[in-house]
């Protein structure tokens, strides 16, 4: 649960919006489907398909525009992948396996064709400045089929967002790898996760808390910190400069009963995909969007 905040309305679209993209990491045949591109697996593919938009980066632009990895977790997957697929079969190939997914967790044609009508302005509208994966994103073609075009508009809108977390991290004075401690001293997500998973050694970690711990902001282990008042002060300040961003810069286009028709419409299928795609145990420190 968010610490003491109301629920804003583009953090209830996120809530939507997010799981239906993260199925291209998480969903059956990621790792297939890396393979048939002559990717490693799937953390070369995690960074090749995500960055694909990009054109042919190196680790570079995906440090700056991801925030929360280790450079060298970067450069073990970039620019590498590109010896053996080109950015344009993984955008095929992450938009193919993505739709297959949706489908099979019960997104039909009718409520994404609709859900396509309403996010579709929404698009079209954004801000991209300062919001390299969104406007990458957002330059690519819609896929005909409504159920690939809901995945596409999901992913570049939660990229908007995501842009606009990074910003809104550098204003207040945080790296990537201190947003990891704070959502991990908030119980969003554990820290053997949050570390593992985004290429941490035990040493950056432990001086990530110290610094933390130096301004007030947690206490206790590098292991299991959690937030002081001023942490949790300050974790609300960057959540709500996110979704103040989010929607003024994108989604103050849609009227509350859109909002209410797409979180409604969608609702079974986010459902599903939190209950049977999304492990238990992830990085992504979504938690409940609750009242």
């Amino acid at each position: 649960m968010l610490w003491h905040m109301a629920i804003h309305p583009a953090r209830r679209i996120w809530a939507t919006l997010e799981p239906l993209h993260v199925v291209t990491y998480f969903g059956s045949g990621v790792k297939e489907s890396a393979l048939a591109l002559g990717l490693r697996g799937v953390s070369q593919a995690y960074f090749a398909y995500r960055a694909a938009p990009l054109g042919a980066v190196g680790a570079g632009a995906v440090l700056a525009t991801f925030s929360v990895y280790h450079r060298d977790a970067i450069a073990r997957a970039l620019p590498a992948a590109w010896e053996h697929t080109t950015p344009q079969h993984c955008l095929e190939a992450r938009l193919a396996l993505s739709t297959r997914v949706l489908r099979e967790c019960g997104a039909g044609s009718a409520e994404a064709a609709r859900a396509v009508a309403l996010l579709t302005p929404v698009q079209q509208s954004a801000d991209p400045t300062g919001r390299a994966l969104f406007a990458a994103n957002a330059e690519l073609p819609l896929p005909e089929d409504p159920v690939g075009a809901l995945w596409q508009l999901a992913t570049s809108l939660r990229e908007h967002r995501g842009d606009g977390h990074v910003a809104a991290l550098i204003t207040h004075g945080l790296t990537g790898r201190h947003a990891m401690v704070l959502q991990v001293a908030a119980g969003k997500t554990l820290q053997s996760v949050a570390r593992t998973v985004r290429g941490i050694s035990e040493q950056e970690w432990s001086d990530a808390v110290d610094e933390l711990r130096a301004a007030g902001l947690v206490v206790g282990e590098p292991t299991s910190p959690t937030l002081t008042a001023g942490g949790g002060d300050l974790l609300d300040r960057i959540e709500r400069a996110t979704d103040e961003s989010s929607w003024r810069g994108a989604l103050s286009v849609l009227s509350q009963d859109a909002i209410a028709e797409v979180t409604t419409t969608l609702a079974p299928l986010v459902k599903r995909i939190r209950a049977e795609i999304i492990p238990a145990a992830s990085p992504m420190a979504m938690g409940e969007v609750e009242d």
